[in-house]
């Protein structure tokens, strides 16, 4: 830590109560803040870790409207399974609360009544949308209309989901309702702003100059937005879910969510330290550093700065290393799609195996980029990384030492040019994690780690104590004894990154948690040391595990097509003439090949009541030849013959396109005389 700092106050993004989190969350937030924080407990510094949830807003009042439950229903379930799931993961918050709670509703009220009564804020009257069946002022989400961009109906007032475009609820043609379904009418309203343009001059020298070490995703974002210049930010809004305004005049406004949810990081440590929190936010000598998402940048680098910078008695943020986004099997995770690896669920499906997902993700971290998590690369992960090299080398430590000593730590001879080798590779490594480590570079911090792991499980492969056993005893004492201490070192090293493989190899180790001071040492562990009976660290995932995980989100995708699929529109007005021409019959499917050299054509033999012919289909992706033997087909019979791959078509078989873009062929229902025609 720096030397002008004497603790550290850790903040992660406070998680929306409307849906359980997600391994996009974990991976961006709260697995990077979690090793930062237990790195620096390790090292005995003063830190504070605080989460909570952010419980208000609109998409609560949405989903509460739409279970015809109170918003408060809706936060309980929501921070109730995010808190355990947070606690289930080894997330070591030192306080983990809420936006509703007491606490905070008091310093959130505080604060904005302190800005207010600064002559901060400005009060603006602008046009809004009013539901006048409802009685009440419609949020952007409440409203929509059809896209003047691209022709969407259903696009909402504040972004169209379906060309990405951003919108004011003014922008909509036909704006509806969504709470009653009529016309809203434009109604004036008050509400107070933030002017963040009169803190641009401040928030460039700060950030543009001042911090130029921050991430270069971070860097390059505040830079963005102070180029383009900013602009007054609404603090209120008209709802009845939320932190009503402290002062007259604002009845049924309450703070704005973006405005109210930062200073839940206040409140709740308030809440955990109420006798000395002013000394984690005020005292210059308190660091404070954010962990958040990308999609959080802008609110944690330029907004709350200004609000701390305006209220005038708090600390500003040291660092905000913000992560990018992480993908899921190459496509966005979306809670709206349900595609996403939910924690309370990996948690039935994975049990013990929150370390895994731990080092999976941090091994894939998107730090700098997004990154793309795969069920195939978690399981080579764990597989060829996590059994075969960390828990391998530590497995033949335990069972060696167990087989040739009854689990008793041998003292050790003089060391070999080797040994010391191998020894001297473990010397620098806590100066190289600690470096990593400052700088937020996770990843490489976690690859130094199982580099440690590497160079035990070759030392013991090279050494073979199991070939030198009945020639040589007391080198396979110093062999094993510095193995032992090889595992000692590693069970320090990982405990940021995995808590729970950590506790486990400490318990048959039969030892205690050292000091991050002690990474490096060979000897933490003194000869005679009874250690308990070896365990497996970790055991190897199995592809049927992954492909079940894989069908799942393969299922979710099919359920998510056939619930937005929407018929194409109906074609121009064809005379009925044209329709009459067609010649469509019935024919039974005598024989059914694959087209040579040609991945999606089928060779049918049809018996069409006349002698017989040959037809070409496009359908060989979608059915296997010998399924269709024996079945039913409508096919066109007057259309001229058409060579395909070599092969003459005397027609066209008839299908349908399914939802998902399979196609199905158009069967009779009942069996039918080959050669009957479809009128």
């Amino acid at each position: 830590m720096d030397k002008k700092f004497k603790r550290t106050l850790v903040t992660s993004a406070l998680p929306y109560a409307n849906g359980p989190v997600h391994i996009g969350h974990l991976a961006g937030v709260y697995v990077p803040a979690d090793i930062y924080v237990r790195w620096l407990r390790l090292k005995g510094e003063d830190v504070l870790f605080i989460g909570g949830s952010d419980e208000h807003g609109v998409p609560i009042t949405i989903q509460a409207k739409k279970e015809g439950v109170d918003p408060q229903v809706i936060v309980d379930r929501y921070h109730n399974l995010i808190k355990k799931s947070f606690e289930e993961f080894g997330i070591s918050f030192d306080i983990y609360s809420r936006t509703t709670s007491k606490t905070h509703t008091e310093v959130a009220s505080t604060f904005f009544k302190t800005l207010y009564d600064k002559g901060i804020f400005v009060e603006k009257t602008s046009d809004q949308y009013y539901d006048e069946k409802a009685q009440q002022f419609l949020a952007d989400r409440y409203i929509t209309g059809t896209c003047p961009h691209c022709g969407n109906k259903n696009a909402y007032g504040d972004q169209c989901e379906a060309c990405g475009t951003s919108l004011s609820p003014l922008d909509l043609i036909d704006p509806v309702s969504k709470i009653t379904g009529t016309k809203p009418v434009l109604r004036q309203t008050k509400h107070w702003y933030l002017p963040l343009d009169k803190y641009q001059d401040w928030l460039t020298k700060w950030i543009l100059e001042e911090h130029k070490e921050w991430k270069p995703n971070v860097y390059g974002q505040c830079k963005s937005w102070l180029d383009m210049g900013l602009q007054p930010r609404a603090v209120s809004r008209d709802l009845n879910w939320g932190i009503p305004l402290p002062i007259e005049g604002a009845e049924g406004k309450v703070l704005y969510v973006w405005f109210d949810a930062p200073i839940g990081y206040i409140s709740n440590t308030k809440e955990l330290r109420p006798d000395d929190w002013e000394t984690w936010w005020k005292d210059p000598s308190t660091r404070l550093v954010h962990f958040i998402g990308k999609d959080n940048i802008v609110f944690h680098c330029i907004v709350f700065p200004t609000m701390l910078k305006a209220e005038g008695s708090y600390i500003l943020p040291d660092n905000v290393p913000a992560n990018e986004f992480l993908n899921l099997e190459g496509d966005k995770i979306s809670t709206s799609r349900n595609w996403a690896v939910w924690l309370n669920e990996y948690l039935e499906d994975m049990p013990g195996k929150q370390d895994v997902l731990r080092y999976v993700l941090t091994a894939n971290a998107p730090e700098t980029k997004d990154n793309d998590f795969t069920w195939k690369d978690f399981q080579a992960r764990n597989n060829s990384e996590l059994v075969a090299i960390y828990g391998n080398f530590v497995n033949r430590t335990m069972v060696l030492t167990q087989k040739y000593y009854e689990g008793k730590v041998p003292a050790r001879g003089e060391l070999t040019d080797y040994d010391k080798a191998t020894m001297q590779e473990f010397s620098n490594v806590r100066q190289e994690m600690d470096n990593y480590l400052d700088n937020f570079r996770f990843r490489d911090a976690l690859k130094e780690v199982m580099n440690l792991a590497r160079i035990g499980n070759k030392y013991l492969a090279e050494t073979e104590p199991w070939k030198l056993i009945k020639t040589d005893p007391e080198r396979v004492k110093t062999i094993m004894n510095l193995s032992i201490q090889i595992c000692a070192n590693l069970s320090a090293a990982f405990e940021p990154f995995l808590p729970f493989s950590t506790d486990k190899l400490r318990k048959q180790m039969n030892i205690g948690q050292f000091k991050w001071s002690d990474l490096g040492s060979i000897d933490l562990v003194e000869a005679g040391h009874q250690m308990a009976t070896p365990e497996l660290l970790f055991e190897k995932i199995e592809d049927s595990v992954v492909e079940a995980q894989v069908q799942k989100l393969l299922d979710t995708k099919q359920k998510n097509l056939l619930a937005n699929w929407q018929p194409k529109p109906v074609k121009g007005d064809t005379p009925f003439e044209n329709f009459e021409k067609l010649d469509i019959r019935v024919g039974t499917v005598l024989e059914c090949q694959k087209v040579p050299k040609a991945d999606k054509l089928l060779q049918f033999k049809i018996d069409d009541g006349m002698g017989g012919r040959t037809i070409v289909s496009g359908i060989a992706k979608y059915y296997n030849p010998e399924e269709l033997v024996g079945q039913q087909v409508c096919f066109i019979a007057n259309l001229p013959v058409r060579k395909l791959k070599g092969v003459d078509s005397q027609g066209m078989i008839l299908s349908t396109i399914n939802a998902d873009g399979k196609l199905c062929i158009v069967q009779p229902q009942k069996p039918t005389k080959p050669g009957c025609t479809v009128e």
